[in-house]
Formats: structure tokens, C-alpha cells, sequence
């Protein structure tokens, strides 16, 4: 696998404050990395470094196989969660100038952001100062602004705070467009829900520290309960019978003649092994296994790294 940027035992302090401990992240070329974490976890720092504004204590950033170096500031693009846009200045004005220093030509910025006010459908803004604009209007001329040189790195934390939902499945739609064009996306949130929809790897930054990393897909399975919501028609008594001891009954309802049950798996037997023993009894509807959200394994990993040492008493 290819990696646009790979972040190396990157060790950060704030005089007594460790913000970054020997983390080590990969973020592959051509996806969309959740980088994930609560507040104070040091995601920001992170990104600060990966920005080149601050320099990290020890360890290496490598952009594109090369030492990151100031001439990779044109390379990526950063849409910071507190906007910095000039409240004065007229959109226009301050659209181009900002897209000449990324090292844009002022005819080739005009061309562009007319294709990119066209197709927000924000024409009408050119002449209007930043003030002017509500916070979720400000927001779309950022990310124009960040996008609009086409950067092979964008780090986007929290672009969707503050939008409402259309406005969020826009920008949402647009990130994914960028992803297809060959773009490599940081996407820092606090939203899982969003995590679930776009990311393809995501990690888990807590107290300084990496605690999870990886594809999306392997650690929503990596972290699976072993839970299973089955449907059916039948006798209830029959199909508690049939599970023997293979698997527990953990919750039962009935709705409209349809029994719902949640089960979990307690011994090596496969989904097929609970099938073959619950058919002859009942009639089957449905079998879904529960995975656990990001939010659930996000929630319970935090949790679990916070949790106290235990109190030796010296006997």
C-alpha cells in the first residue's frame, strides 16, 4: 500500500505537558483518514505539525516518501475548525488573494472560483463582505478556498459544524468527489456518524497516545460483540430450546404477531450452525448481526484508557 503521509514517533511537549507521545499514524494515498479522538487529545497538535506551524520535539513526518519540508506547504490544503476569513474584505478579493498564496496565477484563481461559485450557486457573493454572510456561508468560501488549488493532502476538522443538513450532505458529497479525483483527506470530527459514512481507515488518538488504528471495516469487526437480532414466527419456547448452549438470550419482544429476539454467541458455532438449529423449529424472517457503531467503540476504547489504576494497600 502507498502512503501519502507518514507520521513517525512523533513526540510533542508543552512544558509539563506531553501533547503527542510517540505516535505513529500511515494515511493512505487516495483515501479519506478519520482522525479521531476527544478533546484535549491531541488531534490538533497533530495536525498543527502536519501543517508545518509548530515542529515536533522528535520523530519524522514523511510527505510523499520525502522529509516534509516548507516547499509541500502548495501540496495541502487545511480547513481549520476556527475560520479565519478577513470580515472586511469582499469575498472575491480575499478568494483570490489567498489562492495566490498557494502559488496560484490571479487569472488562473478567477477561472477556477467562478467554476466553484457557479456550482455552490453563490455568484452573488462575489462583491459581498465576509461580514456580510451568515457562519455557514463563511464556511463554503473556506472550503472553496482549500480546495481550489487541488492539493494532494486536504485536512478538513470539523467542515461541517455549523452547516445545516443540506448543506452538510453538499460538502459531504464534495469531499467524496475530491476522494475520486485522487485527493488523500484528513478528516478530524467529533461526528462518528460522519466517520461511518466517509472514512475508509480512521485512528484513535487519547491522552497523547494512538490507542486504535486501522481500515474502518476490520475494527468495527475486530471490535464485534458477537451479537445477533433474529426474526421469526413460531413458538418462542421452541426456539430458546433450539439455541442449547450455544448462545444466550439477551432481550425479547414481540411486534404483530413476529417475534424479535437478540442472541448472543457464546461458544465457536457460525451463524449457519444457529440457522440449522433454530429452522426446524421456527420460521425464520431475518438474521442480522449487530456491529457495534464507531461511536459505541469509540465511547468504550476512551472509557477503558481512562479508567483509574486500581489502588494497591500494601498488606
Amino acid at each position: 500500500m502507498e502512503y501519502l503521509l507518514q507520521i513517525q514517533n512523533i513526540v510533542k511537549k508543552f512544558a509539563n505537558h506531553v501533547a503527542l507521545d510517540d505516535i505513529s499514524i500511515n494515511v493512505p494515498n487516495g483515501q479519506i483518514f478519520g482522525l479521531l479522538g476527544p478533546n484535549g487529545a491531541g488531534k490538533t497538535t497533530l495536525i498543527r505539525i502536519i501543517n508545518q506551524i509548530t515542529g515536533p520535539d522528535s520523530g519524522t513526518v514523511l510527505f510523499d516518501g520525502k522529509q516534509l519540508n516548507p516547499n509541500h506547504i502548495s501540496d495541502i490544503g487545511y480547513l481549520p475548525e476556527e475560520r479565519g476569513l478577513y470580515k472586511k474584505m469582499k469575498v472575491g478579493e480575499q478568494a483570490l488573494y489567498l489562492a495566490q498564496l498557494k502559488g496560484m496565477t490571479k487569472s488562473e484563481a478567477k477561472t477556477k472560483l467562478e467554476y466553484w461559485f457557479k456550482k455552490f450557486e453563490i455568484e452573488g457573493w462575489w462583491n459581498k463582505k465576509v461580514e456580510e454572510l451568515s457562519k455557514g456561508m463563511q464556511q463554503k468560501i473556506q472550503f472553496i478556498i482549500t480546495v481550489l488549488h487541488e492539493p494532494k493532502l486536504l485536512i478538513l476538522d470539523e467542515p461541517f459544524s455549523g452547516f445545516d443538513p443540506i448543506n452538510t450532505n453538499l460538502i459531504k458529497q464534495e469531499i467524496l468527489e475530491l476522494k475520486e479525483k485522487g485527493a488523500t483527506i484528513i478528516f478530524s470530527t467529533h461526528n462518528m456518524s460522519s466517520v461511518e459514512e466517509i472514512c475508509d481507515y480512521i485512528a484513535l488518538i487519547n491522552q497523547s497516545k494512538k490507542i486504535l488504528d486501522g481500515p474502518i471495516n476490520e475494527v468495527r469487526d475486530a471490535y464485534s460483540s458477537n451479537l445477533f437480532e433474529v426474526q421469526f414466527k413460531g413458538n418462542m419456547i421452541a426456539f430458546t430450546n433450539a439455541l442449547w448452549t450455544g448462545h444466550e438470550l439477551m432481550e425479547q419482544r414481540e411486534e404483530g404477531g413476529i417475534n424479535k429476539v437478540k442472541i448472543k454467541r457464546i461458544t465457536k458455532h457460525t451463524t449457519n450452525d444457529l440457522l440449522g438449529a433454530i429452522i426446524p423449529h421456527v420460521e425464520v424472517i431475518s438474521i442480522n448481526e449487530i456491529i457495534p457503531s464507531m461511536n459505541d467503540i469509540f465511547i468504550d476504547k476512551v472509557n477503558e484508557i481512562n479508567q483509574p489504576e486500581p489502588i494497591k494497600v500494601n498488606e
